[in-house]
């Protein structure tokens, strides 16, 4: 569910009802596996407890609410946040930023593997603690995978059909799951209220230095806070001042159920917790069923919102040339929505490989959080530039704030280094990502070096006379081509080629069409620049990159515009054929490259080109990508002479 863009900074009920829904699923449903996590098999005792709590509020603090909820939102790309929004306003300052974004968003991605599963077993994991399932719902056994598995495939299935109409539930039900997690902290609070003074530093500080071992708990003291990352990249869907405002509230909630966990934790009689889950076993009996449908519930939304993410990352990621071209659909009317049957697949796939290999929670909580923090000190990275040159910050202030985050993101990622021996399987799914994006940005980069323009304005008397001349058969009313020149007077030496060499193609009017990917999100405008009267006509179509390109539809509704107030004559055949149809026709040239036999490559650039055209023939053809119809569409093919063959040694004999 997506607000309109004017009304995003409106604070109504409906409105914080949506960020509720949208914005806190993943660092909302924290409480379920956090302290559990970080308190573990260790014997229990007021340094271990009382720090662990201690550690996470001041990560909410410094992390979240610092970091991420005031000065990250600042941010915005037109109201848009996110790893790709942030390298759009920098990327200007520094080539190599680059390298931080492909790293920020694949690790941002690769968290959507780990999310669902560890977030939906954690819920239905609960049951075990209800009288008469204990030797039922057994975290690790078939039943609980199966239905943990049976959840998550649902949900990716659903997500073809679109999410508006359970979309509208989301906002009400994180507010009871946050209002369940509020009371019940509270309850038990009032029962030991000395766990208050857990939030004092001092015993955070405890637990790093003189807890055995006590440093290596941060990877798990980060969990709390692994949500920070996509809380910005959903800025778009509800605008900075609803996520600050309930940000209050989610705090409090947190922040006081992570306390009564604590109270209840150090005044259980056993010594260690023997495997149950303190958020459970504080409930109520009478409301320990509720508890676990609620929290399922969350887990679902919380999924949600990192799958719905995920679609918007890739499809930011392609409009800004950091993926190949796949299959993007709209499946509800609700601006933003967008759906990507690939990108479903693999997250559903990853999804449950996850769940048979860690088979539970507490096994999947010792290899989450490596990867967000990764993406956390990319952002960071970013951060950085746009303090120094957006907000014209001095630079003792950019370095004191941005060297405080790195301390502190320093800091957990050596503590998460130690999850890689049990998350190694992960790194290959994190690669595959990073070379895709590497691959395809950096080919791309190689690719357009070897585009030549030349002056349109040089070939308009050639052009007009090819459109008179009756000898040569008419290819078309309308030939359009697609042209990456920025240029009003410029166009690629390639089109003027196709359109001269071997079947010269005589059209009644010549089109070259941009396409110009605005740093806006959803910009859509265009000009024409007209070179000679209804013959020569140069399109510049400017779109955000959130919008999906269909220039055929846009194409056909700036001729009508043109039509319409008479800058445009449309041209008729004049062969007798428009008695049986007097539309004009429309013939669209796409012009794609091939790795030409004759190349002769160094290793690297080799590897880089073979693995770019492999990946572009995996991906959405060109015609599919700009929105084109297939009947409408003529395809050429032309080869890349990259570095051709210097020396053949062929002798006649």
């Amino acid at each position: 569910m997506k607000l309109q863009v004017n009304t995003l900074n409106k604070i109504t009920t409906a409105s914080l009802l949506v960020a509720l829904g949208i914005i806190y699923g993943d660092i909302g449903t924290s409480p379920l596996y956090v302290l559990k996590a970080v308190v573990g098999d260790r014997k229990i005792d007021e340094t271990l407890v009382f720090g662990g709590v201690s550690l996470i509020f001041w990560t909410l603090v410094f992390q979240t609410t610092i970091k991420y909820v005031w000065l990250t939102l600042r941010a915005d790309n037109h109201g848009e946040g996110g790893v790709f929004s942030l390298y759009a306003l920098v990327r200007r300052y520094g080539k190599f930023l680059v390298i931080p974004t492909i790293l920020g968003a694949t690790t941002l991605l690769a968290d959507g593997i780990i999310t669902p599963p560890i977030s939906v077993a954690s819920a239905i994991e609960g049951l075990n603690s209800v009288h008469g399932l204990e030797n039922v719902i057994v975290p690790g056994n078939m039943l609980t995978i199966g239905i943990v598995i049976g959840i998550i495939s649902l949900l990716f299935f659903f997500q073809r059909f679109g999410t508006q109409i359970i979309g509208t539930a989301f906002g009400p039900i994180m507010f009871i799951w946050f209002s369940m997690l509020l009371v019940v902290g509270i309850m038990e609070i009032n029962h030991f209220p000395d766990v208050i003074k857990a939030l004092n530093p001092v015993y955070g500080y405890r637990l790093l230095v003189n807890y055995p071992h006590g440093f290596w708990l941060l990877g798990s003291v980060f969990l709390c806070t692994t949500g920070a990352e996509a809380l910005y990249s959903d800025l778009g869907h509800c605008g900075i001042r609803n996520i600050r405002i309930t940000w209050i509230f989610v705090k409090i909630s947190l922040v006081i159920n992570y306390l009564g966990q604590s109270a209840w934790i150090i005044h259980q009689p056993h010594a260690t917790l023997n495997g149950v889950n303190p958020f459970f076993e504080m409930m109520p009996q009478w409301f320990l069923l509720p508890s676990i449908i609620i929290a399922t519930a969350a887990t679902i939304i919380a999924s949600q919102a990192l799958i719905s993410g995920s679609y918007t990352l890739i499809s930011e990621a392609m409009n800004l040339n950091f993926w190949p071209r796949v299959t993007v659909r709209q499946p509800s009317d609700v601006k933003g929505q967008i759906y990507i049957p690939s990108v479903n697949t693999i997250l559903w796939f990853g999804c449950v490989l996850m769940v048979i290999y860690f088979r539970s929670s507490t096994a999947m909580e010792a290899a989450y959080g490596f990867s967000i923090t990764i993406a956390m000190m990319m952002t960071t990275l970013l951060l950085n530039y746009y303090l120094l040159f957006r907000r014209k910050w001095k630079q003792i202030y950019v370095s004191i704030v941005i060297g405080v985050f790195a301390i502190i993101e320093g800091s957990f990622f050596i503590a998460n280094v130690a999850k890689i021996k049990e998350r190694w399987m992960f790194l290959f799914f994190e690669l595959f990502i990073f070379m895709t994006m590497y691959i395809w940005y950096y080919a791309r980069k190689i690719n357009n070096r070897f585009v030549k323009f030349v002056d349109l304005g040089k070939y308009t008397p050639q052009l007009i006379e090819l459109s008179k001349d009756d000898s040569i058969p008419k290819f078309s009313t309308h030939l359009i081509y697609l042209t990456k020149a920025n240029s009003r007077t410029q166009i690629e030496e390639k089109v003027m080629k196709s359109i001269f060499s071997k079947k010269p193609k005589r059209a009644d009017v010549f089109w070259f069409v941009h396409i110009d990917r605005s740093e806006a999100p959803f910009t859509m405008n265009y000009d024409v620049t007209e070179l000679v009267d209804d013959k020569v006509i140069k399109v510049n179509i400017k779109l955000g990159f959130r919008i999906q390109p269909k220039t055929e539809l846009y194409f056909k509704k700036i001729v009508m515009d043109l039509v319409a107030n008479k800058e445009l004559n449309l041209h008729i055949r004049p062969d007798g054929s428009t008695k049986y149809n007097n539309e004009p026709d429309f013939k669209f040239v796409v012009i794609e490259k091939f790795l030409s036999v004759e190349n002769e490559f160094a290793l690297g650039e080799g590897l880089l080109l073979s693995a770019y055209f492999r990946l572009k023939n995996w991906s959405l053809s060109d015609e599919k990508a700009f929105g084109l119809d297939k009947s409408d569409v003529v395809v050429e093919q032309i080869p890349l002479l990259y570095q051709p063959v210097q020396h053949v040694d062929l002798k006649r004999v």
